[in-house]
């Protein structure tokens, strides 16, 4: 994939997390290291039909770039005609999602449970492929359950159908988030195809990116929930990674700069009103691990506006020297 051969290594990417890596959030991240990232995934049947939402999921823009559509869906043509939808968008690639546990997402027929077709699921990306003028990537887990490891197999007839890459996160559909990431599937995929392979799970800062990249071999290490409240991350990672620097911590004057300017660009992109709820959880992240953070927390829940989240941060700061 000539778009991955062009970033500069170490190649540390925003994982595709629904509900969180938003436009908004996606400009963070980029702008503080993150060398690609993923969108949140959208439906193919809603692209099929047009529904507002599917549009703003969709929408690249030049701050978050370079830039994946994620697209979930088990008919092949709905897949296939969303991928068309997509490039419209001039997304850099796009990428299949064959991995999200959520029920909402597997009982329509996509996400993990395409992993227990693995035949289906090749046929779902051989179409994408054919209809898409941009690489197209694949995300998936190790199986669905533990007796239904199987990220080897399908990773081969995803590369057999044409995927320029495979992202593989080491837990079954089953065990969502815990425990421990699986390393060793993810070496296997990467041992069994060609094509460059993404290590996703439990990277949350540079030791971790290392050990992924170390005891795996994969090509690139994709960074999710341990971006949420913390997108300097990627700064800490590929400090640790270019120069074996441990990065220091940033003040807490730093960490409530970037959290104020990530809320005024949800709410930019959203409308305060909608804006102002989703970044609750936002915020609630950007303050963890900070004195006094649980009283600040049950006030956040309560936030109405960018100004009442700026004066708890002042406090915060106040309250941190």
């Amino acid at each position: 994939m000539e778009l991955f051969k062009t970033l500069k290594k170490p190649i540390i990417a925003l994982a595709p997390m629904a509900g969180c890596a938003d436009r908004a959030f996606r400009e963070i991240c980029v702008s503080m290291g993150a060398s690609f990232a993923v969108g949140e995934l959208c439906s193919a049947k809603g692209v099929s039909m047009g529904d507002q939402k599917s549009h703003t999921l969709l929408y690249i823009s030049d701050k978050e770039r370079p830039m994946a559509s994620q697209l979930f869906g088990s008919d092949i043509d709905a897949m296939k005609q969303a991928a068309i939808s997509a490039t419209k968008y001039n997304p850099d690639f796009i990428d299949i999602n064959m991995g999200c546990p959520a029920p909402k997402v597997a009982s329509s027929g996509g996400g993990a449970l395409l992993m227990k077709d693995p035949v289906n699921s090749a046929k779902i990306v051989e179409a994408v492929v054919k209809a898409s003028t941009v690489p197209v990537t694949v995300k998936m887990r190790s199986g669905w359950d533990d007796s239904t490891i199987n990220a080897v197999e399908l990773a081969k007839r995803c590369e057999q159908a044409g995927a320029s890459a495979i992202t593989v996160h080491g837990r079954t559909k089953v065990q969502m988030y815990a425990p421990p990431v699986n390393i060793d599937i993810i070496r296997e995929v990467k041992n069994a195809v060609k094509i460059p392979v993404i290590g996703n799970g439990d990277v949350v800062d540079g030791k971790s990116a290392a050990k992924m990249l170390e005891e795996t071999g994969c090509d690139m290490v994709m960074v999710g929930r341990g971006a949420l409240g913390r997108p300097w991350v990627f700064q800490e990672i590929n400090a640790y990674l270019d120069h074996e620097v441990i990065s220091p911590e940033p003040t807490v004057m730093q960490k409530m700069h970037v959290m104020l300017r990530h809320i005024e660009k949800i709410c930019e992109y959203k409308g305060e009103r909608v804006g102002i709820r989703e970044a609750r959880k936002h915020a609630a992240w950007y303050t963890k691990g900070l004195h006094g953070a649980a009283n600040y927390r049950a006030r956040i829940g309560l936030i109405e506006s960018v100004e009442e989240l700026a004066q708890i941060a002042a406090e915060l700061i106040e309250q941190n020297n």
